[in-house]
């Protein structure tokens, strides 16, 4: 079983700032990337952020040059640092982990923690 927790959302106003932390436990092994989605209800979720285990990462162009995804390896740890942010980023993210072997891959998902920007 592996188990993601996200913290760090909340309301914040246009043009400020929050970060999102996921920490990953349980059975875990061969960790290909980890990562950020966001959805709204009635959407599929949207690729934001990932991080792949050799750090290249990989933004959504909305967010380029304004958030940044931040891993450590050691500790399972996947962080979102959301600057300038936008009432367009309104939504609820989760956390995401894909374990992968030579034939299969499996993704694990946090619950989401919801993310407000409004005045």
């Amino acid at each position: 079983q592996v188990q993601l927790v996200e913290s760090g959302g909340g309301l914040v106003q246009p043009g400020g700032s929050l970060t999102l932390s996921c920490a990953a436990s349980g059975t875990i092994f061969n960790i290909d990337s980890m990562g950020w989605y966001r959805q709204d209800p009635g959407k599929q979720h949207e690729m934001v952020a990932t991080v792949t285990s050799d750090g290249n990462a990989n933004y959504a162009d909305s967010v380029k040059g304004r958030f940044t995804i931040s891993r450590d390896n050691a500790k399972n740890t996947v962080d979102l640092q959301m600057n300038d942010l936008k009432p367009e980023d309104t939504s609820v993210y989760y956390c995401n982990l894909v374990m992968r072997w030579k034939y299969a891959a499996a993704n694990f998902w946090g619950r989401g923690t919801r993310v407000t920007v409004s005045s």
